[in-house]
Formats: C-alpha cells, sequence, structure tokens
C-alpha cells in the first residue's frame, strides 16, 4: 500500500502561500484560506483568483485560458465538465484532472456550505 506524503511548499506567486499535499491519486489538494488572497467562498473569486488557484495547483499553461476566457469564480462554479473538457479547448489530460480534482470539488464544496 503506498503512503501519501504531505508537502507544504511556499508560493513563488505575490501574496500566496499555499499548502499542497499531495494525494494518493496522482492529485494535488490545494487548501484554501484566507492567506491564500482569495475569499474562502469560490464564488466571490475574481478571475485573478481563478488563475492563481490553477497556477498554485500546478497547471500554470492551463491558468491562462481562464484568464483569457475571462473565468471569475461564479463563472467556475457553473462550469461542467463539457465546458472543461471542450469549452476551454485544453488537452484532455490536464483538463479532466482539473475537472474531476479541482472544479467538482469546489462545486460540491459551495453547494454544501450554501445549502444550510
Amino acid at each position: 500500500m503506498r503512503g501519501v506524503a504531505e508537502v507544504k511548499k511556499p508560493c513563488s506567486l505575490p501574496m500566496l502561500s499555499v499548502d499542497m499535499e499531495n494525494q494518493e491519486n496522482g492529485s494535488v489538494r490545494v487548501k484554501n484560506s484566507m492567506e491564500n488572497g482569495r475569499p474562502p467562498d469560490p464564488a466571490d473569486w475574481a478571475v485573478m483568483d481563478v488563475v492563481n488557484y490553477f497556477r498554485t495547483a500546478g497547471f500554470e499553461e492551463q491558468a491562462n485560458v481562464f484568464q483569457e476566457q475571462e473565468i471569475d469564480g461564479k463563472s467556475l462554479l457553473l462550469m461542467t465538465r463539457n465546458d472543461v473538457l471542450t469549452g476551454l479547448q485544453l488537452k484532455l489530460g490536464p483538463a479532466l484532472k482539473i475537472y474531476e480534482y479541482h472544479v467538482k470539488p469546489l462545486q460540491t464544496k459551495h453547494l454544501k456550505n450554501n445549502s444550510s
């Protein structure tokens, strides 16, 4: 059985301090907090918050597409799997990881936190 190592790396982006945790499936979980320079609720993120989120998650090249398409937090939360896989014209591998390990969990967390 493979162990999961926790890695804490400060990010070189201005105003960002990010805790990253390697997951067993190979993804990296970025722990969100106000210390990351973003509001905790993705619905309140500006375009640059979304861009910085994906940059810190290791998707530097793909983050630029979110900026070009002006995807803010509200738009991010409305994205479907199809939007990410085909609408952004990303390579399939990174697009799948972005949706499954980042967009979908952010949507789930947002719905859970706002359904009371």
